[in-house]
């Protein structure tokens, strides 16, 4: 038995579309273009999906559902904020450098999700804002982080965090955990020192 499983027909739909959604855009992907990639019928893909915005749906929801279960373990750790933000920049960078294509779709692709998935994935997006602002202010309250606009912090991490599927290689410098160090020491040393 083969230590990896062959992908199903959905499965390998859901590859092609996420990478021609990163490159070429969700609006500007084609069922026709979809199909080519694959090497099968337009009318053929209908049997395995309902639609593109289907593929964009599972491509959302499973990285946000990757992003939270990284996070709920960072979130249960009883360590001081400064460790707690340093675990949550890790695991942010893990998730994202693990599918490149599809945080590109996850970032940048999900204002065309039509309702209710929009505001259910809004919602998904909010709260794991929130968690990271709630440990921007825990180091705010003990004095571990000098400053003083939790908001402001989160969307600066990231700002900096949410690009990294554009540079990101993995036979590039630097592998995932020497970014999350190097972003964590930057952010952090910033945080404490200002």
């Amino acid at each position: 038995m083969s230590s990896s499983t062959p992908l199903s027909r959905k499965e390998q739909i859901d590859q092609v579309a996420t990478s021609l959604f990163k490159t070429r855009g969700f609006a500007a992907t084609t069922m026709r273009d979809l199909a080519l990639e694959l090497g099968i019928e337009a009318g053929s893909l209908y049997s395995h999906i309902k639609s593109k915005e289907d593929i964009l749906q599972r491509v959302c929801f499973k990285m946000a559902d990757e992003f939270n279960a990284a996070f709920e373990e960072v979130k249960n750790q009883d360590v001081p904020a400064g460790e707690k933000l340093r675990l949550a920049v890790a695991a942010h960078v893990r998730v994202l450098t693990k599918n490149p294509p599809a945080a590109g779709v996850f970032l940048n692709e999900w204002r065309h999700l039509s309702e209710p998935s929009l505001g259910k994935f809004q919602d998904m997006r909010y709260q794991y804002e929130e968690s990271l602002r709630e440990i921007v202010r825990q180091g705010i309250a003990s004095g571990e982080f000098k400053v003083n606009d939790e908001k402001f912090v989160v969307l600066t991490l990231l700002s900096s965090l949410n690009w990294l599927h554009m540079w990101y290689k993995p036979e590039g410098k630097m592998s995932p955990d020497e970014i999350a160090e190097f972003l964590s020491n930057l952010l952090l040393n910033g945080l404490k020192n200002f």
